[in-house]
């Protein structure tokens, strides 16, 4: 089932014994925020056990769902592009940044700080809905604005170190075009990047290599041991498997890629997270 939007953004807060629908796709974002409760998400194909106090986000065309284990209450804002794009004073570029977490499931605050700063902002924006007071609407937005941004910072904690603030446009959509062509090699040799964003070949890489601190190919390697990641902590699938939906040549060029950069083999990793998620 499609769920859409048709208003800029919107907050609901449900318990819940189950969750209704066992596919959900949306075309906005959507932030859960949960409240109370147990349980784990579903997410394209992924899992994550969930608690009070983690807070997801849903890109659009993400597929998801939650099997409650416990009665939960789940805190839903949902905001589309459009209001993404047209409130520049607090969330300039933040569409581009939103869009680079795709394909992260479980919890989006990987700053500890935030956790706190987050529970506060959520009780506040409760408060405020309960009450009613005069410019309540108003505040809600700034606080909604607030948590947008927040998100966006721990999203950005996971993109190359010299992307900050102020980083232009043009090397985010680069980043986003990337990661939404990750399954589709083709797309992402350098003549076809250079067609895509009107820049000649030779100065492409060395545009990326200063705007990101990585080189292409590097970016591009580490993205994917990113989603290998994923895939070994969230899901069942086997090595080849995984070589074969992020075409690798074969398996031994995917354990080869993975080491390089983790420093240990794809079994190996999958088998120490297990063993520390279990103590």
């Amino acid at each position: 089932m499609r769920n859409t939007l048709y208003q800029p953004f919107e907050i609901e807060i449900k318990k819940m014994d189950h969750f209704p629908e066992r596919k959900r796709k949306i075309n906005f974002f959507e932030l859960i925020y949960v409240i109370s409760g147990t349980g784990v998400q579903y997410v394209n194909g992924n899992q994550f056990s969930y608690k009070k106090g983690n807070l997801f986000l849903l890109t659009p065309e993400d597929a998801y769902s939650f099997d409650v284990s416990s009665p939960t209450c789940f805190f839903f804002i949902r905001f589309n592009d459009y209001y993404v794009r047209n409130d520049k004073d607090t969330v300039q570029c933040m569409e581009s940044i939103l869009q680079n977490a795709s394909h992260r499931p479980g919890c989006i605050l990987k700053n500890k700080t935030d956790k706190p700063l987050v529970a506060f902002l959520m009780e506040s924006m409760m408060a405020e809905q309960e009450h009613q007071q005069i410019y309540f609407t108003r505040i809600t937005e700034q606080i909604v604005n607030t948590i947008i941004t927040i998100v966006a910072r721990n999203i950005a904690l996971k993109l190359p170190k010299k992307i900050k603030e102020h980083t232009g446009d043009l090397v985010l959509e680069m980043l986003h075009f990337i990661q939404q062509h990750i399954f589709e090699p083709p797309l992402l040799s350098v003549e076809k990047l250079s067609t895509q964003f009107q820049m000649a070949p030779n100065y492409l890489g060395r545009y990326f290599k200063k705007q990101t601190g990585d080189t292409l190919q590097d970016y591009i390697a580490n993205y994917k041991v990113r989603l290998i990641e994923t895939r070994l902590l969230h899901s069942n699938m086997r090595i080849n498997e995984i070589a074969i939906e992020l075409h690798f040549t074969d398996e031994s060029h995917l354990n080869r890629t993975f080491k390089k950069i983790k420093g240990m083999s794809p079994t190996a990793f999958r088998k120490q997270h297990l063993t520390d998620a279990s103590n």
